[in-house]
């Protein structure tokens, strides 16, 4: 099965101080078309890893390959360009621009990637009819419960078609019926092909939803196994 992420001997260093990595000679690949979940107490390297495989930070050591690209030879526009157009990135507190509304929010990536502004528009206002959101594209996040604002923070990462998507916690901020919402939609976003890392402390979230597990201790994968591969399962 293709490889759409391959890490090779990848370590991050903070400041020069080479004892206390939060990345420490972790080699990992991860195939397309399935969920990883990547656990392990905090401070352990999950969002490091996230941001790393991202592009959002580069390794200190090693090489990060994404979707056939060794985001290390590329230059800082040239990576800006990758993270726009090939990796979409869900966060735990959701970073919607409070004075922007729904639909304006999931357009930026769009916009930053210069996409024509009726294809975006099309493009965004499908993923909110898909989401369930369409009534609230001309509100504002402050206005928007967390579910709804998680929702937008989905179509917002969902919006260039991204290769790969990475949730950081996506239902950390959320309450039990919100969190199983958005679940329920990576579940049918996998089901439709997508490849997800999803970076969480619920062990029956990833032990539910996840094809394979990641453990990080200290910066290094101490466990790298597969569960029983099947779609994400679909929450009732």
């Amino acid at each position: 099965m293709k490889q759409l992420v391959e890490l090779k001997d990848v370590s991050k260093v903070y400041n020069g101080n080479r004892s206390n990595a939060a990345l420490d000679s972790v080699s990992l690949g991860i195939t397309a078309g399935q969920v990883t979940a990547v656990m392990g107490p905090s401070g352990s390297g999950k969002s490091t890893l996230l941001n790393v495989i991202g592009g959002l930070d580069r390794p200190s050591r090693g090489t990060v390959v994404v979707d056939g690209v060794d985001l290390g030879r590329l230059g800082e526009a040239a990576l800006a360009r990758f993270r726009r157009t090939r990796v979409g990135i869900i966060f735990q507190f959701f970073n919607l621009l409070n004075n922007l509304t729904a639909l304006d929010n999931v357009l930026i990536p769009a916009q930053l990637a210069g996409v024509k502004t009726g294809d975006a528009r099309r493009r965004a206002n499908d993923l909110l009819e898909r989401l369930e959101i369409t009534d609230q594209r001309n509100q504002y996040p402050a206005r928007m419960s967390g579910g709804q604002r998680q929702r937008v923070a989905i179509a917002r990462a969902l919006i260039n078609n991204p290769a790969l998507l990475l949730a950081d916690e996506p239902t950390g901020a959320l309450d039990t019926r919100s969190g199983d919402q958005v679940l329920t939609i990576l579940g049918d976003l996998n089901r439709s092909g997508q490849t997800i890392v999803l970076v969480t402390h619920d062990e029956r979230l990833a032990s539910t939803h996840a094809h394979r597990i990641v453990r990080l201790v200290d910066g290094a994968v101490v466990d790298n196994r597969d569960e029983a591969i099947r779609p994400m399962v679909h929450v009732q």
